[in-house]
């Protein structure tokens, strides 16, 4: 079955984040949006079928996990990423920064210090410092292929006593998919010092141009024990309002501790369409993703070739995952706000902000290309014209 993500869908007056709330966000309703990370895309039918199928049913009570919430997950762990994951190691959450945040909370104590790599998903950082934990910066470097963990001060603050690292693998928003050699030499520093890793996997699915995810646990039993998994159908399947993730973890200790704090904020009740959304997709959504990466793939090529054609200083960090592209506009010279004005008052383009995922997003852009192409291609003409105005 050919599946279609051409078709332009109106999503105004649906309380959408993206779309309803661009006039608060922007300062102007008639920006195009092309920032939050939900996709312009339609649910797939298979999807929307289970869900009705549910609703024929007149009572939504409480319900719990059937065993076919596991077994989905594990069988797609297994197809797409080849790992085997036990089902008693699957645990849930309404949602991967909850999740990040229950963890600060069991496994951390007040004045703890938690590493993330900035730029970097911002709720990390609200998730370290709102329980008044210390936060600790290990800067990307940038380099002219993309971006590059710094090991060497990675192992100064664990050394200095790092308590927790916080991994975006696949990275949100340089796009980078961590390399087996990256990720033995961090699971090598990890086990040394002891340090507890919080892998936020939900990109992981949202693999381009023949790049490949490596669970962070799935690398061996010193580095299971040490590590959390979270994942989601959410980005995958654009399933982000139904509010369903899991988690992972294959150490017995931590996973008590884990479904603890998850019982302590009573947090872990089902959601009876969420359940039945990822069963559905994880068992009959193999096809789906892979034209909906495709898709993707062209998007992308699309983007390059526009702005390469039309506003070539615009740099556009080489995208391995995801469907979020980083773009740098350091050549226009302009600080935050100015920047921030530029991209809403001439491109007329709701996008994320660079400074808001931290050290290294000065002077950066962040936009989504899950989106029919038509509405891309308006986005990438309005953002040249805006920089062939400036010159």
């Amino acid at each position: 079955m050919k599946y279609d993500f051409d078709t332009v869908i109106d999503r105004k007056g649906t309380n959408s984040v993206k779309y309803d709330l661009a006039g608060k966000l922007f300062g102007d309703s008639e920006v195009l949006p092309m920032w939050v990370a939900d996709m312009d895309f339609p649910v797939a039918d298979f999807i929307l079928e289970a869900i009705a199928e549910r609703i024929k049913h007149p009572v939504l009570g409480y319900t719990f996990r059937s065993d076919g919430f596991s077994s989905a997950v594990a069988s797609w762990m297994q197809r797409r990423h080849g790992w085997a994951v036990e089902h008693g190691a699957i645990c849930y959450s309404p949602g991967i920064v909850p999740a990040l945040n229950m963890c600060v909370m069991e496994f951390s104590e007040p004045g703890d210090r938690i590493v993330v790599q900035p730029p970097v998903y911002f709720p990390f950082f609200t998730a370290v410092t709102n329980h008044g934990r210390e936060l600790v910066y290990n800067q990307l470097t940038k380099k002219e292929g993309g971006y590059e963990m710094d090991f060497d001060h990675l192992e100064t603050t664990f050394r200095e006593g790092a308590r927790i690292f916080f991994l975006c693998h696949p990275h949100n928003p340089v796009g980078r998919v961590w390399s087996r050699g990256e990720l033995e030499q961090l699971a090598g520093l990890c086990i040394k010092y002891k340090v507890m890793v919080i892998s936020d996997e939900i990109h992981s699915d949202l693999l381009l141009f023949g790049n490949r995810h490596i669970p962070f646990a799935s690398l061996g039993k010193e580095v299971a024990d040490l590590t959390l998994t979270c994942m989601a159908p959410s980005k995958t399947f654009n399933l982000a309002g139904l509010y369903t993730s899991v988690v992972i973890a294959t150490n017995p200790t931590v996973r008590k501790r884990y479904e603890r704090i998850l019982d302590v904020v009573h947090v872990g009740g089902d959601n009876i369409l969420g359940q039945v959304a990822l069963e559905a997709a994880y068992t009959h959504g193999h096809d789906w993703l892979d034209q909906l990466l495709t898709y993707l793939e062209t998007n992308y090529k699309l983007l390059c070739k526009r702005l390469q054609e039309g506003a070539p200083e615009i740099v556009i960090s080489p995208l391995q995952a995801t469907y979020l592209s980083w773009l740098d506009f350091s050549f226009l010279g302009l600080d935050e706000k100015e920047l921030r004005d530029f991209i809403i008052q001439r491109a007329r383009l709701g996008l994320n902000d660079g400074p808001m995922f931290g050290p290294g997003g000065k002077q950066h852009q962040r936009l989504n290309i899950a989106t029919p192409s038509k509405v891309l291609m308006e986005g990438a003409d309005r953002m040249v014209a805006a920089v062939q105005g400036a010159r």
